[in-house]
């Protein structure tokens, strides 16, 4: 599996280089619910500086995923089609991490770089692979100049809800 690392504002100082295992804040009883999970996909398909997963309670921030591959190569240079569904992959990637999936995604933002109707027709088909088709995300879809990578077309960002896991009491 992979590490995670749990970082709190209390929890901060008294990290000294070891991760947080613990649900639970320094000094209390009760696990943080809005405690702060700095995830990573451990794939460098997102974009620099930014973490790529932030799960905060039952809301997970997926930064903005684009078409990198696992080795950080550009799928599919020149192909909207082909970044398009990279992209997704690596969005529902990202989302597994965080205990989400497509589903539970409540809005996306989609960047098209010099965007066009027919773009976002092409983006809608291979979007609906991913995502419920009679109830999918609130969102935008933005035209770009240009996004920090040479030759990428597209990226999508989301905010996803995870549903509440219950589990009978003991």
């Amino acid at each position: 599996g992979m590490g995670r690392q749990f970082l709190t504002v209390a929890g901060l100082a008294m990290l000294a280089g070891c991760a947080m295992t613990s649900g639970n804040v320094p000094g209390s009883e009760r696990p943080d619910p809005l405690r702060a999970e700095y995830l990573n996909s451990g794939r460098p398909n997102g974009i620099e500086g930014l973490s790529q997963v932030v799960r905060m309670g039952p809301t997970v921030y997926v930064s903005g995923q684009v078409a990198l591959d696992a080795e950080g190569r550009l799928v599919g240079p020149g192909d909207l089609r082909a970044q398009t569904t990279q992209a997704l992959e690596n969005l529902s990637h990202a989302l597994r991490i965080a205990g989400a999936t497509p589903a539970d995604v409540a809005k996306i933002t989609v960047y098209v770089v010099n965007l066009t109707p027919a773009d976002w027709a092409m983006v809608r088909e291979v979007g609906a692979r991913f995502f419920p088709r009679r109830t999918p995300p609130a969102g935008v879809v933005v035209g770009v100049a240009s996004l920090p990578r040479d030759s990428l077309l597209l990226a999508v960002d989301a905010i996803a809800i995870v549903k509440a896991d219950f589990r009978p009491s003991e």
